[in-house]
């Protein structure tokens, strides 16, 4: 059955092929399961990605301040961010502390009303329409990330309408959080949640569902890395092929399994490795941080609040107001959620423009800039075209941080050392394929994925078929 490779006439080499043949047989039998899963699950994706609210959708249905109702600001000198907006019908401060922490006060005075069932009914019906059902929740399926955590508990609102849509509104801000409608939550069953394998008790907790990922996709990895080894023994060409000149000795579903398998072994492997990395085993590329003093220091102060009646004559239709003073840039950002907000000195009112973040140095101890980037398109490192333009700047530190500041406010929107550089190709590029020239050309960066789910379908398919069928009968002999 085997066929002779340098080397396999020794012990070593003889013990090795029947282990990678026993490996891809019997473990291939539970794991060709997952690949089913991954490469059908992957599909749905390109179509119905999981549910989110960008942040323009998240005030869409957000009120023009009240300027009349607004007294005096609120006196909170270590405020990182103060925002002004309307929660319900009623102005509010948001203040961010630099401890991370969000308090809202009343910008009118006295107490500030809760989030409770009934207002998060009349934000979901200013939001998306009548209200049908509103249920106070932890979590679900839809927002067991972490992301959600500062604004739990959550009302969950089902909405009178004929999409079936839940909206998630925050105890925290009064805001919509989430949204989902009965089409993605059917989709997404098929499609992220097992792709992900993001069920929402194993979700819970992080770190056991990087441990369920990490010990899923291991042997997932052992089963593609031996069958491309044995498909490619198994291959042969010139002279020395099989019987009526075919390269493979495979008929039937074994052909199907060996031709899908050398087609796109590779391409395959480095899917379910790079799945594997997605979820950093080791932390290998976490990356590195300034300390959480340098990092209090950069962000700065919102600065003093004053001249509001100014201000509304200015922007008298403003949903919110914000004041930052991060990079030592003191501005205020009108509407910034929408695509094109506007930015104001805080002192003269007058409009701002892009600044150099030269404070940003103190984020890289030890390290020099050496290159300051103005990007205005996607590239490599870079693929979100929703938060440029950006100063991408270079340092000469140890790890070779690049960092991403928002040119309009001076905040630090990302970090990328080395290793997350390195993240970036094994795990980003190589599972999701948005290299920039693709996914600018959206329809060949379709049938590229295409291609290869397809081929892997075919392989995991086949792969299962063979299992159960070597499952029915017994072993025969040795292999």
């Amino acid at each position: 059955m085997w066929r002779f490779v340098p080397g396999s006439d020794r012990p070593w080499g003889k013990a090795a092929l029947r282990l990678a043949f026993l490996t891809h047989r019997w473990v291939g039998i539970v794991t060709c399961l997952f690949f089913a899963m991954w490469f059908g699950s992957g599909l749905v994706m390109i179509y119905v990605p999981y549910p989110s609210l960008t942040p323009a959708e998240i005030w869409q249905g957000a009120q023009p301040i009240d300027w009349v109702r607004v007294g005096q600001p609120p006196m909170v000198p270590d405020a990182r961010r103060i925002t002004l907006e309307m929660r319900d019908a009623a102005p509010v401060w948001r203040i961010e502390e630099r401890d991370g922490n969000t308090r809202i006060l009343s910008a009118e005075g006295g107490a500030v009303a809760p989030v409770d069932a009934t207002l998060a009914a009349r934000v979901a019906t200013r939001f998306a329409g009548p209200v049908r059902q509103v249920e106070r929740i932890a979590d679900d399926q839809w927002t067991v990330a972490g992301g959600f955590d500062r604004h739990r508990p959550l009302w969950k609102v089902a909405l009178a309408d004929a999409a079936g849509t839940e909206l998630y509104i925050s105890s925290l801000t009064g805001q919509p959080v989430q949204r989902t409608t009965r089409v993605q939550r059917l989709w997404n069953w098929l499609g992220s949640v097992p792709h992900w394998i993001y069920p929402t008790l194993l979700r819970r907790d992080r770190e056991n569902w990087r441990q369920a990922v990490m010990w899923i996709a291991g042997p997932c990895i052992a089963v593609a890395l031996t069958g491309l080894w044995i498909g490619i023994l198994r291959l042969r060409a010139g002279r020395r092929r099989y019987r009526g000149g075919r390269m493979t000795p495979y008929r039937g579903w074994m052909l199907w399994h060996h031709v899908s398998g050398l087609a796109g072994g590779v391409m395959l492997t480095t899917w379910i490795v790079s799945g594997w990395l997605s979820v950093d085993p080791g932390h290998a590329f976490a990356g590195g941080e300034a300390p959480a003093v340098v990092m209090g220091a950069y962000a700065g102060r919102a600065g003093e609040l004053h001249d509001l009646a100014r201000l509304a004559r200015i922007v008298p239709d403003a949903r919110t107001v914000e004041w930052s003073g991060d990079a030592g840039f003191a501005r205020i950002a009108i509407d910034r959620a929408s695509p094109h907000p506007r930015w104001l000195e805080q002192g003269a009112l007058l409009p701002a423009k892009a600044g150099d973040p030269v404070r940003a140095a103190m984020l890289v101890p030890g390290g020099r800039r050496v290159a300051r980037e103005w990007l205005a398109r996607p590239d490599f490192y870079w693929t979100d075209a929703t938060r440029l333009p950006l100063w991408r700047l270079r340092f000469d530190d140890a790890a070779a941080t690049w960092l991403y500041v928002d040119p309009m406010s001076g905040a630090l929107v990302e970090r990328q050392d080395r290793s997350r550089r390195a993240y970036r190709w094994v795990y980003t590029l190589l599972h999701t394929w948005d290299w920039p020239w693709l996914t600018a050309h959206y329809w060949v960066w379709t049938g590229w994925m295409w291609l290869w789910s397809l081929a892997g379908l075919v392989l995991s398919i086949s792969g299962v078929v063979l299992g159960q069928r070597r499952l029915r009968r017994p072993a025969r002999g040795k292999g």
